[in-house]
């Protein structure tokens, strides 16, 4: 549509309207700054003809003159409410607080939405309260009284300056000058509003936007409301705010390009700020793994001897229960054993409970050191000693590894592909893993594409993710799922799988076994100003990185479980790199539990947008296992502003 009739375009639709149509113009629906422009240049063609049919002051319709011009301001309200329902209902208030001193800004704003909510309802009240009211706006009380912080906003539409003694005005125009210049925000904050870096800029713009528009339109209408009152048509001033906002509209939009050009995409879901950490609600586990597992030699070879030392088993297997010893007393590894490692006699060890997924609470030796928990054991504790054969041969008790598949062992990721419904123009907003009969599955969010990069929010769903039973006849390993074991429990690690390519969304995922676990993320041309996808095979496409040589591993050696750690996770990898899933440190946990955990949260931007793509990443402290998530890069906007 050219830009020249959208003033009059919704003019007609405001005018011809007594109640705002939930249909909205295409222009007002999907675009703040072509429909903030639409807004502006109809409230001055609104003004303009306000002006002929009122004409010169009357005194008589006086009254009515006022009513009619609220009833302007209201009408134009309703597209502005409008606007900021569809733009800013998911903007959590009091952003300013993340990038500035804050309050001076976020008070303000506060105060421009009361004035805006407080003019609609001026047509029924005294005259003097209107007058009064409107005056203030309109710059006709002393600058003393106009300049205090409630008036911030209005001040910089007329271009004021702050007096002298006027700390909250100074505090609030270096905020405002500031703004531009920020370059960039800490992954707590971006995780935690579930907005990349590049979103929040673009929420603060458009919260600010908004606001400066609300006291563009309040001072419009009350200095026409003036004039219907009698005290002259204020064209000056009028004429000083007008400049003045197409100006600051004009450098805004020019210090969005900027910062939103530099500004990080990336979103990854963060921890509460409680460290509420809770099983199957905002983690899971790959679980038995590589477990803590103790046995004597004579038991980790066929010969029953005990003529080698623990640490020359690193690849066998349980081959029975000499004497019945402790090896009686607990459940034996079914599996591989591997990496022993000699124990100092005698142990004291508490097993743990049979519903559990760990094999022992703790293992306390001859010197008193306890590895795993230090609660009191909550069953009879068992004792191992070693013992020897003809007096210079000693059967020591090992600690070892048990890579064990079996009902307790949670170790399989799923290999099918899962793609959103691209022939509806639906592409993924939204990624996060779950674990259903076992199987570790990488979920998308899809919703609708709309022109120029917009989402269609009452299309978002999660797609259900293949249900399977590994042990139907049907179901492959290596085809279907792929099983983790001892020798092959790599998952690779990188920032974002993306294209080079504006004109790609993502549209599907899927893990692919390299030498790795590894991520393939499926790609579908766009056209940006339709919101279509382009269906045809040469425009959807996968893209993976196999680079297994030559990343670079992440080591897990001797940690702790994340969940208890008391600092936030940071991320801890970067491209072209990968973890193994392992058993955290023997001292720290008795070696029984498998990381790094899995992040089960949703890593999806508030409000939705298309993606431009996905990776998977790892995050933690120093001396804890951590949680391998989803990453995701929201779609670029620079380009488009």
């Amino acid at each position: 549509m050219n830009s020249l009739l959208l003033p009059f375009m919704l003019a007609l639709t405001i005018l011809c309207q007594s109640s705002y149509s939930t249909s909205l113009p295409n222009y007002v629906h999907l675009n703040l700054i072509n429909s903030s422009n639409a807004i502006v240049s109809f409230a001055r063609f609104d003004i303009q003809e306000l002006d002929k049919e009122m004409g010169e002051f009357n005194a008589a319709k006086k009254r009515e003159n006022q009513r009619k011009v609220i009833e302007h301001f209201i009408n134009v309200t309703k597209i502005v409410h409008r606007i900021e329902e569809l733009h800013l209902k998911n903007t959590e208030k009091g952003l300013y607080y993340y990038f500035t001193n804050g309050r001076h800004i976020d008070s303000a704003i506060r105060t421009i939405s009361a004035h805006f909510h407080y003019m609609k309802h001026m047509g029924g009240m005294e005259e003097d309260t209107l007058f009064n009211f409107t005056a203030t706006i309109a710059q006709r009380k002393v600058k003393p009284f106009y300049t205090r912080p409630v008036h911030l906003f209005y001040m910089l539409l007329f271009g004021s300056e702050c007096d002298n003694f006027d700390e909250e005005c100074r505090l609030f125009i270096k905020d405002i000058n500031d703004l531009p210049n920020i370059n960039e925000v800490s992954n707590q904050i971006s995780c935690k509003q579930q907005k990349s870096p590049q979103q929040l800029f673009y929420s603060l713009y458009k919260d600010f936007a908004l606001t400066k528009l609300k006291a563009y339109l309040l001072i419009e209408y009350s200095i026409m409301i003036q004039k219907v009152s009698g005290s002259g048509d204020l064209i000056e001033n009028r004429n000083t705010v007008r400049r003045n906002f197409d100006e600051i509209a004009s450098k805004d939009l020019t210090s969005l390009k900027n910062v939103t050009t530099k500004a990080d995409r990336f979103l990854w879901r963060c921890e509460h700020s409680d460290f509420t950490h809770k099983l199957n609600v905002t983690y899971d586990e790959v679980t038995r793994l590589l477990q803590g597992y103790i046995e004597n030699e004579v038991d980790l070879n066929n010969d029953e001897s005990c003529t080698q030392s623990c640490h020359n088993y690193y690849n066998t297997t349980r081959s029975g229960c000499f004497d019945s010893k402790f090896c009686a007393q607990q459940p034996q590894c079914l599996g591989r054993i591997h990496n022993c490692q000699s124990l100092d006699s005698p142990l004291w060890i508490c097993q743990s409970p049979e519903n559990s997924n760990r094999r022992y609470d703790y293992i306390e030796d001859s010197k008193g050191e306890r590895q795993g928990s230090t609660k009191q054991c909550w069953r009879n504790v068992n004792s191992a000693e070693s013992w020897r054969r003809w007096f210079f041969i000693e059967c020591s008790y090992c600690f070892c590894l048990c890579d064990e598949p079996g009902p307790k062992s949670d170790r399989y990721f799923n290999l099918r592909a899962t793609l959103s419904d691209v022939k509806a123009d639906k592409v993924v907003t939204g990624v996060r893993f779950v674990k259903k009969n076992r199987v570790f599955h990488l979920q998308i969010q899809q919703a609708k594409f709309l022109p120029h990069g917009v989402i269609n929010e009452s299309t978002v769903e999660w797609i259900p993710v293949d249900e399977y039973d590994i042990k139907d006849p049907s179901v492959k390993e290596g085809i279907d799922y792929h099983t983790l074991s001892y020798q092959s429990r790599a998952l690779d690690l990188d920032e974002a799988l993306k294209t080079a390519d504006n004109t790609f969304v993502v549209t599907g995922v899927r893990f692919q076994l390299l030498d790795h676990l590894n991520l393939k993320v499926h790609f579908s041309k766009f056209d940006f100003a339709t919101g279509k996808l382009v269906n045809s095979e040469l425009n959807n496409i996968w893209i993976s990185k196999d680079n297994s040589y030559n990343r670079q591993q992440i080591y897990l050696d001797n940690v702790d479980v994340q969940t208890r750690s008391y600092n936030y996770a940071e991320p801890l990898s970067k491209d072209d790199q990968y973890v193994e899933f392992t058993n955290t440190g023997m001292l720290e946990d008795a070696a029984q539990t498998t990381v790094p955990f899995i992040d089960i949260q949703d890593v999806a931007c508030i409000p939705p947008v298309p993606l431009a793509g996905i990776g998977i990443s790892l995050a933690g402290n120093k001396g804890y296992g951590g949680f391998v998530a989803p990453k995701v890069i929201s779609y670029d906007l620079a380009a488009h502003l």
